[in-house]
């Protein structure tokens, strides 16, 4: 159980986190988003990853635009795909293949997303690396989502994976926060469900954490 006390800090520092990025001016956007893909293109994580789940900008999270158009123009063999809602399990995302001819529609938080098609479905296991935006994180690799809980219940099977330590089973997909340098706090406030993530990138560094 999480305590009243820690449920509410989390709560009181995911605003205040939302609305230091919703400040950032067009042109520190701009640069962030440059920032973040140089140091994606130098992360050994994303080296030999095929299909990488990544995410569309929205509420002052870092674009991910540059990285992604210059990986379709220098590495067509790596696929991305997008988070949707998914339309049978309440709460759970699915990932559909995304390419610049994409049909995008907004879902009930405005934001866009594939058009839902069973046959572009990318399943969460057979995704190499996905970049998640993050609302905040310290440098121990705690996590500060929007709330919602849809990565952490999508990507609750890595948790069980990692604790059982079971050899047999197909590898996780490698877990990548992205986030502005401003996002960072001392110390982050965790939940029971939070999913530890393998790194978190900022425009300016990258920060590796030793979760397998």
């Amino acid at each position: 159980m999480v305590s009243e006390q820690i449920l509410k800090s989390r709560t009181a520092l995911r605003k205040e986190l939302r609305e230091a990025r919703r400040a950032l001016s067009a042109v520190q956007q701009e640069e962030a988003a440059c920032g973040i893909a140089e140091q994606l293109h130098q992360l050994p994580l994303l080296n030999h990853a095929r299909n990488i789940a990544g995410y569309l900008v929205n509420d002052g999270e870092v674009d991910l635009g540059p990285y992604i158009a210059s990986q379709w123009q220098s590495t067509p063999s790596k696929q991305f795909a997008l988070p949707v809602l998914h339309p049978v399990c309440k709460g759970h995302l699915l990932f559909l293949f995304y390419s610049s001819h994409t049909a995008l529609v907004k879902n009930k938080y405005k934001i866009n997303e594939p058009a839902l098609s069973c046959q572009n479905v990318l399943p969460t296991s057979q995704c190499d690396v996905i970049l998640m935006p993050l609302v905040g994180f310290d440098i121990k690799g705690n996590r500060l989502g929007m709330g919602g809980g849809y990565y952490d219940r999508t990507l609750a099977f890595t948790r069980t994976k990692r604790h059982s330590h079971d050899q047999l089973s197909p590898n996780n997909p490698k877990l990548v926060g992205i986030a502005h340098d401003i996002q960072e706090v001392k110390s982050l406030p965790i939940a029971p469900w939070d999913v530890p993530l393998d790194a978190i990138v900022t425009p300016t560094r990258t920060l590796i954490f030793n979760n397998t």
